[in-house]
C-alpha cells in the first residue's frame, strides 16, 4: 500500500478517466486501504474515524461508493478476474493506464484465480501487475497446512507469467521492482511478496489468533511503542 499509493499508482484524481487502477482483492484488508486514501487526501480524518460505523462508508471490505475505491472486493479470489477485464479494457481503449491488483496468497487456494491467471497470460496482459501478500497463512491455519502453494515462482511462472521474488518488506526494493517492469507489451507480471504476517508487533507475529482476535487497550498501546509511535 505505502509503495503504491506513494509513488507507483498514477492517479491524479480519483475521477480521472486515465488513472492507473488498484484492486484490493484481499478485501479483509480494507483499513490499511483507508489510511493509503487518508494519507492522499481522498477520506478525511473525521470520515476516518467512522470506520465500521452506522451509515459510513468505510466498511470491513471496500466499497466503490467511496472517493478512490474503483471496485468492491473481499470474496476471496474475485479481484484478480476484475483486474484481468480492467487491463483487458485499457489495451482495448488504447489506453496507456495499468492495473495493479494485490491478493493474498490463501487466495491461491480459488479456481477462479487461477483462470483469470491463463487468460491473462493468454492475451499477453502487460498492464496488469499482481502483487501477493505471501505471509505463509490464513484463517483456517498455516497455508501450507490448508493447501500448500510451493513451489510459488514455478507455479506462476509455468502458467506464462513475468514473476518476481521480492521482500514485501523492503519498500525501496518494491518500488525499483515495480518500476522496472514493461508494460507496454509482453507478459503479465506477478511481484511474490514474501512477508511476516504481524510484522513489528512481537506478540501478533506468525500467530493465527490475530487473524480475528481483538488487541486489549494494554496490548495496543505495546503494539505502539514497540513500532515507535508516541
Amino acid at each position: 500500500m505505502a509503495v503504491l499509493f506513494g509513488s507507483v499508482l498514477h492517479i491524479p484524481d480519483p475521477n480521472d478517466p486515465e488513472r492507473d487502477r488498484f484492486i484490493l482483492s484481499k478485501g479483509h484488508a480494507a483499513l490499511a486501504l483507508y489510511a493509503a486514501l487518508h494519507v492522499r487526501g481522498w477520506i478525511s480524518a473525521s470520515d476516518l474515524s467512522t470506520y465500521c460505523s452506522d451509515g459510513t462508508y468505510l466498511g470491513v471490505h471496500p466499497e466503490f461508493a467511496q472517493k478512490g475505491v474503483d471496485f468492491c472486493s473481499g470474496s476471496l479470489g474475485q479481484g484478480l478476474p476484475i483486474g484481468v477485464g480492467a487491463a483487458l479494457a485499457a489495451r482495448m481503449q488504447l489506453s496507456q493506464r495499468r492495473v495493479f491488483v494485490l491478493v493474498s496468497d490463501a487466495e491461491c487456494n480459488e479456481g477462479s484465480l487461477w483462470e483469470a491467471v491463463m487468460f491473462a497470460a493468454h492475451h499477453k496482459l502487460s498492464n496488469l501487475v499482481v502483487i501477493i501478500d505471501l505471509n505463509g497463512q490464513q484463517a483456517l491455519g498455516y497455508t501450507n497446512q490448508v493447501i500448500n502453494l510451493a513451489p510459488m515462482v514455478e507455479r506462476w511462472r509455468a502458467f506464462g507469467w513475468d514473476v518476481h521474488d521480492v521482500d514485501g518488506h523492503d519498500i525501496p526494493g518494491l518500488q525499483n521492482t515495480i518500476e522496472s517492469l514493461t508494460v507496454s507489451v509482453g507478459a503479465p507480471h506477478v511481484l511474490i511478496a514474501h512477508t511476516v504476517f504481524g510484522k513489528g508487533v512481537s506478540y501478533m507475529e506468525n500467530q493465527i489468533k490475530w487473524h480475528y482476535w481483538p488487541m486489549s487497550e494494554s496490548e495496543y498501546q505495546q503494539a505502539l511503542q514497540e513500532n515507535g509511535v508516541e
